[in-house]
C-alpha cells in the first residue's frame, strides 16, 4: 500500500561532479549514502558524459527489499535519459529488464523535469541555477 516516503536533499558538494543527490527511505531511517557512492561512480565511468557539465541527478532509494540507485541525465535538448542499478544478494545489477524505478522515484523525477524547464530550457539557461533547485526535505 502507498505510503509517503521520507526524500532528502543531500548537500550540493556529495557529488564531485554537481550531479544533484536524493534520499529515499521505505523505512523512514535516513540512508546511509556510503555503499551507494561506489556504484554511482562506476555508472557515471561507464558512459562516455561530461558529468560536470551536465544537468543530472542521482536517487538513493532504500526500499522495502532492495537498495536501488537511479541516474538520471538530461541530454538531446530536453530528453531525459536513464540508469538503474539495484542491489541484490550477487550485488549491483544495471538490467533495466529486471530493475527500473518506482512511483516514490518519479516525484524526485517530476521536481526534476520542473527544475530543468525552469532553468536550463528557457531563454537563460543556466547549469548552476539547476543545481541549485533543490527537491525541498520533508
Amino acid at each position: 500500500m502507498y505510503r509517503p516516503r521520507p526524500i532528502v536533499s543531500l548537500p550540493a558538494d556529495t557529488d564531485a561532479d554537481g550531479i544533484k543527490l536524493y534520499t529515499i527511505s521505505a523505512s523512514d531511517d535516513a540512508v546511509a549514502i556510503a555503499p551507494y557512492l561506489p556504484r554511482l561512480a562506476a555508472m557515471k565511468q561507464a558512459r562516455a558524459i561530461p558529468w560536470s557539465t551536465t544537468p543530472a541527478f542521482a536517487i538513493c532509494h532504500e526500499a522495502a527489499k532492495a537498495r536501488y540507485l537511479v541516474l538520471g541525465w538530461w541530454g538531446n535538448d530536453n530528453e531525459m535519459f536513464i540508469a538503474v542499478a539495484a542491489q541484490d544478494a550477487s550485488g549491483w545489477v544495471e538490467d533495466l529488464a529486471r530493475y527500473s524505478f518506482c512511483l516514490w522515484d518519479m516525484e524526485v523525477m517530476w521536481h526534476e523535469r520542473n527544475a530543468f524547464v525552469e532553468t536550463l530550457y528557457g531563454e537563460v539557461p543556466s547549469l548552476a541555477a539547476y543545481r541549485a533547485k533543490r527537491m525541498g526535505d520533508r
